[in-house]
């Protein structure tokens, strides 16, 4: 009777171990069709995760530039005003006291617009005019073309960017 309780019913013995192979065949596809939903999911789920890492860094990157030169326009306008700090100290007398005050102020806002990533470009006499630093606004003769004569009016950077070129005289 033992054997006979094994059995399943109405099926002999290899009829019975077949079914169980065909069961086992529809779990183990059943088992590889969710491990690759699985494995699916995963992946997706890192590129998400390396496109959020990705998203912070630019964001940081992004941040940064605004914060160094988020200040540019106010730079831009008071650059305005050490230009007429240059034109007063040349109509001012030499040696006297509104001079020395004046350009003690010039030297004071200077220093804050240095702290700031401003700086002077140099436009000398001799040197070769290139138009990403200088703007010609006029033409002298007698020097080698294509040269600087002299600088009209000063040109600055703000943290390595051109803020304002240099206005200059080019010889012909």
């Amino acid at each position: 009777m033992e054997n006979e309780e094994k059995k399943i019913e109405g099926q002999s013995e290899p009829e019975g171990l077949l079914m169980g192979v065909d069961e086992a065949r529809v779990l183990q596809a059943k088992l590889d069709q969710i491990t690759a939903e699985r494995d699916e999911y995963l992946d997706g789920w890192r590129r998400a995760k390396a496109d959020l890492v990705n998203y912070k860094k630019d964001e940081i990157k992004r941040l940064e530039e605004i914060a160094k030169f988020g200040s540019e326009e106010l730079i831009r306008d008071l650059v305005v005003v050490l230009d007429s700090f240059d034109l007063s100290l040349a109509a001012l007398q030499k040696d006297g006291q509104a001079e020395k005050g004046v350009s003690l102020i010039k030297s004071q806002l200077l220093d804050i617009l240095r702290r700031r990533g401003l700086e002077r470009m140099k436009a000398e006499s001799g040197q070769p005019f290139d138009p990403a630093f200088h703007e010609a606004v006029g033409e002298s003769e007698g020097g080698a073309s294509g040269m600087i004569d002299v600088e009209i009016e000063a040109g600055y950077l703000l943290n390595g960017k051109v803020l304002r070129p240099s206005r200059v005289k080019v010889f012909k």
